[in-house]
């Protein structure tokens, strides 16, 4: 499972011209999944995100979670961040996980992330226009690799 992060100072998504989801002050994660993963890999990465200290404190440095700063958390499906292009010039995907599978994936996790925060989405498989005002800017890639135990 990957997440992207990024600090957010207001972001916005839309399908086919109409906004569906937007926040103010928070983060806007790109997520996917990939063969293997389970609720371990989602409880895994929920937890990182929502205690990565990321957000500027009193003193200007990063030592605050979004728990702690508050904000909210615009979460979109972004299955080409399992692009493999290793091998020529055009990306492959097949490391990312397949539709039907990581749609119940990704509902999951937002569900579980929504539990701390206020998580607004995109559409899962949409063609999706994102605008994020990037504040930083400050982009991190979590990772969790499913484990067989």
């Amino acid at each position: 499972m990957r997440v992207l992060v990024q600090r957010s100072l207001n972001s916005s998504v839309s399908v086919r011209n109409k906004v569906c989801g937007e926040i103010k002050k928070g983060l806007v994660i790109f997520v996917s999944f990939t063969y293997g993963d389970t609720e371990k890999e989602i409880d895994y990465l929920v937890n990182k995100i929502i205690n990565l200290r990321i957000f500027d404190d009193e003193n200007s440095v990063m030592n605050k979670s979004i728990l702690e700063a508050g904000g909210d958390i615009l979460s979109i499906s972004q299955f080409t961040l399992y692009a493999d292009t290793k091998k020529g010039n055009r990306p492959s995907y097949v490391k990312a996980l397949k539709s039907a599978s990581a749609t119940k994936l990704y509902d999951l996790f937002n569900m579980k992330l929504s539990k701390y925060v206020n998580v607004q989405t995109g559409v899962f498989g949409a063609d999706m226009l994102v605008s994020i005002n990037n504040d930083g800017p400050a982009t991190i890639l979590l990772e969790r690799e499913a484990s067989n135990d």
